[in-house]
Parts: structure tokens; C-alpha cells; sequence
């Protein structure tokens, strides 16, 4: 912001206009970026030269394939980061759009069925951002709750997996188009016209205006409400669409599916640089993020690394990558500060 605002009005006031010169914030790509990216070359070149399966066509289709749910539900949660929230409930929406989806394909035409699992996805984000926006309930208890409701809610449409009847509901997950499978495609198309929302719109702007200083957006006259129930609202259609490509892909709905994938979200958004207290991110990186953790976990598949050690694996990476960002993003500071030897204000 290029003006200082100190107004305070009352709950009701809109505020006074946008003073003139007043900017929105664009979507930046930190320095650190290039580590992650380092990263992903340091991957690929222990891949291809300690496993002879990884170049393999049938591998990296696969790779294509598995990172197209973290890649959904990472943009969604990207879009909610960005404005200091927080949405846990992904993966239980990725269960009930799915079971939903299948379920509904015996009677509906597969679209249709389809189209409903995404919509219940955008009626639950619409939810959660509505409770945290208009009743100012903290993002972490809203979407906590809504976690553990739409879980049940899946269990309640069916306790058993529904296994969809009709051919045509595989196409989506297992269809193909030149190299590239066509959820792979839907996924770079969300980060593609998901990273222009965010970067070259004023929505989408106030999205990270909003993470960097509420109050200061409200008072330039812009609805802070309205935009935090949009982030959750996108966050829910990622998820929803999320779960229809897997259930799709898999060949079948589970209402367990989903624990803990809002945790890879999380960590492919913080890999690339986001932070938690909002108000900085990039979905380029956020991209770099998916990628590097779709390597990690296709690489210890190939390593016949057992389940609860891949966990384990994978939370040092992840701690490591982000250590890793940490000392360079130091070290950058340390060498473009004018003053080095003046104590920074508090």
C-alpha cells in the first residue's frame, strides 16, 4: 500500500473509498524458488540413475496420474493460505464428492453425476467460508469441524465402497490425450487459469491483500467477507473436482479415502514458499511443491520402501526442503541488506 490508513469506522460502515494510488499486491515468485526447483533436478537425477523404472512410459504416466489430487487440492489451499486461513476439510471432501459421484452415475448420466460431487465440494466450501467469514470463527476449528462432519456424511451415504456400473465413468481418470492423461491436463489448466486469477485480477489480488492486512483492504473499501468465502470457495471446488478424478481413476469410491491428503497440501504450498500467516505465495512454486512431493513418494514406490517409512521419509524431505529454503532465503536477506550491522525494528 502507498498510503498509511488510520480511519477506524464502525462493523457496518464499508469504509471510506480506495484512496487514490492505492495498489493491490500481485502474486510474487520468491527467490528461493530456484532451490525447489534444484531440488526437482536433484530428484530426477537420482531417479533415472538408481531405478531403471522410473524413465519407463508406464511410470511416468502413473507419476502423471497421482499427482493430479495433490495438485488439485494444493492450488485450493494456496487460494485459502494466501488470506491467513487454513482448510482442513479437503480430504473429507475428496471422500464424499467422489462416493457421491459414483454413486449417483447408476441413475444419472455419468456428467451429471459428475457435476453434483464437484457442486457438494463447492457447497461445503462455500460453508466454511461463510462460518469463517461473516461469524469470524477461526479457519483451523471451522474446517476441523467440517473435516470430521463430512467424513460422517460419506459414511452415511455408504458405509462400503461404491464401485460406479457404467464404463463411462473411468474415462475421465484413465483417458488420454497425446502423452498426457486428461486429469493431468484438467490439473495444469486449474494452476494455469488459477495462477492468471490470482496474480492478474483484483479478486484475486485482494486474495493475498487480505492475507498481508485485512483491515487495511476493508478499509480501502473492499469487501473482505465476500473474498474469503470466494478462497473457500475455490478450495471446496479443487477438492470436489478432486475427488471425482480419483474415484474415476481408481475405479472405485471409498468414504475413507482422503485422511491426511490435506496434509500434502499443505506441505506442496509451503514447499513453494507460501506462508502460513498469509499474504505470500506462488502458484508457480506451489506447482514446483506438487511436483517434488509426486517424486518423492513415486520414488520410494520404486524403492519398495514400506508404507510407514515412506512416512516417516517423507517428513524429513519435507523438513529438510524447507530448512533448506530457510537458510537460503537468510542468506539473501544478509546479502541485500544495505545496513548489516543495524538491528532491524521490531
Amino acid at each position: 500500500m502507498t498510503e498509511q490508513l488510520t480511519k477506524t469506522t464502525g462493523p457496518g460502515d464499508p469504509g471510506p473509498p480506495p484512496p487514490r494510488g492505492v495498489r493491490l499486491p500481485r502474486l510474487t515468485v520468491a527467490g528461493h524458488d530456484i532451490t525447489v526447483e534444484t531440488g526437482i533436478v536433484a530428484l530426477l537425477v537420482v531417479a533415472g540413475s538408481t531405478t531403471e523404472a522410473f524413465l519407463t512410459e508406464g511410470n511416468i504416466t502413473n507419476l502423471l496420474k497421482q499427482m493430479v489430487t495433490t495438485g488439485l487440492l494444493a492450488y485450493g489451499m494456496l487460494a485459502v493460505i494466501l488470506t491467513g486461513g487454513i482448510d482442513l476439510s479437503v480430504g473429507s471432501v475428496v471422500a464424499f464428492s467422489g462416493i457421491v459421484a459414483a454413486g449417483l452415475s447408476s441413475g444419472l448420466p455419468v456428467p451429471v453425476a459428475m457435476a453434483v460431487g464437484v457442486a457438494s465440494g463447492i457447497g461445503f466450501g462455500l460453508v466454511n467460508g461463510a462460518l469463517v467469514a461473516r461469524f469470524q470463527l477461526a479457519p483451523f476449528v471451522v474446517t476441523l469441524a467440517a473435516l470430521t462432519t463430512i467424513r460422517g456424511l460419506a459414511f452415511v451415504y455408504s458405509e462400503t465402497p461404491v464401485a460406479p456400473e457404467k464404463p463411462g465413468f473411468f474415462e475421465l481418470g484413465s483417458a488420454v490425450i497425446g502423452p498426457l492423461p486428461v486429469s493431468t491436463l484438467i490439473m495444469l489448466g486449474v494452476f494455469l487459469v488459477g495462477g492468471v486469477f490470482l496474480s492478474r485480477t483484483p479478486a484475486g489480488r485482494s486474495l493475498v491483500a487480505i492475507g498481508g492486512s485485512a483491515e487495511t483492504v476493508r478499509l480501502a473499501g473492499i469487501g473482505v467477507r465476500r473474498h474469503i468465502v470466494l478462497a473457500y470457495t475455490i478450495s471446496g471446488a479443487c477438492a470436489g473436482l478432486a475427488g471425482v478424478i480419483l474415484a474415476s481413476r481408481v475405479g472405485i469410491a471409498q468414504p475413507s479415502v482422503g485422511t491426511a491428503f490435506e496434509l500434502d497440501a499443505i506441505a506442496a504450498c509451503v514447499i513453494g514458499g507460501a506462508s502460513l500467516a498469509g499474504g505470500k505465495g506462488s502458484v508457480r512454486a506451489t506447482f514446483a511443491g506438487v511436483l517434488v512431493l509426486a517424486l518423492i513418494n513415486n520414488l520410494l514406490n520404486l524403492y519398495d520402501v514400506q508404507s510407514f517409512w515412506q512416512q516417516v521419509l517423507k517428513g524429513l524431505i519435507i523438513v529438510a526442503v524447507i530448512l533448506v529454503q530457510r537458510t537460503g532465503r537468510f542468506r539473501n536477506a544478509a546479502v541485500n541488506d544495505p545496513n548489516p550491522g543495524k538491528a532491524s525494528p521490531s
